[in-house]
């Protein structure tokens, strides 16, 4: 897919420098930026819901407890 995107001519220098050095094209440095800055943001699903309990002001175990109880 082809998309446009708009960089300062400090960038786009140094994308052509960067890119002359690795023998890429410039869409290929791009394509690579692009792809390590999503997976450097990925959210681990497992982190996200850690926490999430304290707001029910009981304790996880005690109403583990509790629900086998009834």
């Amino acid at each position: 897919m082809r998309t446009i995107i708009d960089l300062p001519e400090h960038d786009r220098r140094a994308l052509d420098d960067l890119s002359r050095h690795l023998q890429i094209s410039r869409a290929e440095a791009v394509r690579r930026a692009v792809r390590a800055y999503l997976e450097s943001q990925q959210v681990d699903e497992d982190v996200d819901v850690f926490g999430r309990w304290r707001e029910r002001g009981e304790d996880g175990m005690a109403y583990q407890d509790r629900i086998r109880g009834e």
